[in-house]
């Protein structure tokens, strides 16, 4: 009798696209308005903000408006245009830095820096996050910070390190500084103003706050980086290949000629980003008028590389078809805030997270304001929009639970920031523009969001215990 083997099939499971991924939350999302009653909190004017924020006393349910399959898939397109002024953003953010990159004045002050910094590149990591911690902390630099993205995975690449660290110095360092805000104003202030308590009151606690969570971010980082350095295979963007980025080796960019139209360029550069902070600071420019600055300075760059303006053209469309698949994931994942508005199901959420916590003690009450703030996140992905809607309705319940409203900001914008780093929702976005994959990122991130989820949690056990109050 002849033996037969028969191979058995192993299944092996792979990750599906990350388009497909978020096509599924926005399913999820749809599905959702069939579940979850339909309902609304009637909005109101702060006469100290100026915005439109919730009554809270005045949630009512509504008949049920579920988002069927056609208008699902409309609101894709729908998401597309709500985020047209961040998925055009990016693509003139890495047209400016394609333009540094396709004149060789990037990789030549890249290998000048290395020269420079020999044995010393180690310091980069927390300089920079530490820049990045400050704006978000201080003046609420977020989206804004995206432009920077390839130019810190360039410079971590030439160190020695990976993308996943050039991508972590910029969205890590600056969500951080979000989050752990000291004078945020578009969380701490908007949050304050609502719960009537001192605008950016609290600053000795935030400060402390803000340097314990810069810590573990730059500590966690350095940590990866020199793992990744001493074993590349150990990266988790291992065999990742970052096409908008120059893929030239540590030897050939100390070759390279660092010439006169390429020092003019880098301080271009550096007078555009100078600009850029002036601008954010003092006149509180945003996403258009930063945009512009971008075009502009790439057009300049190009003339003092004696490039045509069809030229420098080319190179902005190349740049845009190189970003493409991250801008595209911009618009895809708004979808799914399009898709929970239009089922109206966003206020019901926040009404029954708020009636939950009625029972529980300071402690615990506290607590489960951080977590309903987290999960709130998910729904309002906006840290203005998330305080206009959150606040109003967890003031009176830290009166009525015995909290301070103080303890009730603080785990409003932990909440807010430091998810943003953990929802796919928003999570799709940074890879998008970074190139990475969803599965590689919480590889990366998914322990330092633990460790950020303690450390949110004893601070807020610390602020019960001191009663840390309005000033």
């Amino acid at each position: 009798m002849e033996n037969t083997h028969v191979k058995k099939k192993k299944f092996k499971f792979s990750m599906p696209h990350s388009y497909i991924v978020i096509g599924l939350i926005i399913v999820f999302a749809m599905v959702m308005t069939y579940i979850i009653p339909a309902g609304q909190y009637a909005r109101v004017e702060d006469p100290i903000t100026g915005r439109s924020i919730v009554d809270p006393n005045s949630f009512q349910f509504l008949e049920q408006s579920p988002v069927g399959i056609f208008d699902m898939f409309k609101a894709i397109m729908r998401g597309m245009v709500d985020a047209a002024d961040i998925m055009f953003f990016v693509f003139f953010a890495y047209g400016f830095v394609s333009m540094l990159i396709h004149t060789g004045a990037f990789d030549a002050g890249l290998g000048t820096l290395i020269k420079k910094i020999k044995g010393k590149e180690k310091f980069i990591i927390p300089v920079l996050m530490l820049i990045f911690g400050i704006m978000g902390a201080s003046f609420g630099m977020y989206e804004e910070a995206y432009g920077f993205v390839p130019v810190t995975m360039g410079i971590a690449i030439a160190m020695g390190y990976d993308g996943m660290v050039g991508a972590a110095i910029v969205f890590v360092g600056v969500a951080t500084g979000f989050a752990a805000a000291v004078t945020n104003p578009f969380t701490i202030g908007i949050a304050q103003s609502i719960a009537e308590v001192p605008m950016f009151s609290g600053f000795g606690f935030r400060l402390i706050v803000w340097v314990c969570f810069m810590t573990l971010i730059i500590w966690y980082t350095m940590r990866y980086a020199n793992k990744v350095k001493k074993d590349p295979a150990k990266s988790a963007v291992y065999g990742i290949k970052f096409s908008f980025l120059s893929d030239m080796s540590q030897e050939d960019l100390l070759k390279k000629e660092f010439t006169t139209a390429h020092k003019i360029s880098l301080l271009l550069f550096a007078g555009t980003i100078a600009t850029f902070v002036t601008g954010t600071i003092k006149f509180g420019w945003y996403l258009e008028e930063l945009a512009a600055i971008f075009i502009i300075m790439m057009f300049v760059i190009g003339l003092v590389n004696k490039y045509s303006l069809g030229k420098t053209c080319d190179v902005f469309i190349e740049s845009c078809n190189h970003v493409l698949f991250g801008v595209l994931i911009i618009g895809i994942a708004r979808a799914v805030l399009v898709v929970l508005q239009d089922g109206h199901v966003i206020d019901t959420v926040a009404y029954y997270m708020a009636s939950s916590l009625t029972h529980f003690s300071t402690y615990v009450a506290a607590e489960a304001m951080l977590l309903f703030q987290n999960m709130l996140n998910f729904f309002i992905p906006s840290g203005s929009g998330q305080a206009a809607t959150s606040m109003p309705i967890m003031t009176p319940l830290a009166d009525l639970l015995g909290v301070n409203r103080q303890i009730a900001v603080l785990a409003f914008h932990f909440g807010d920031g430091f998810s943003n780093l953990f929802w796919p929702t928003q999570v799709a976005i940074e890879c998008g523009i970074a190139g990475i994959p969803l599965t590689r990122w919480y590889k990366y991130f998914g322990p330092l969001f633990l460790y950020m989820f303690l450390l949110q949690t004893f601070f807020i056990i610390v602020a019960v215990a001191i009663n840390f109050g309005p000033f």
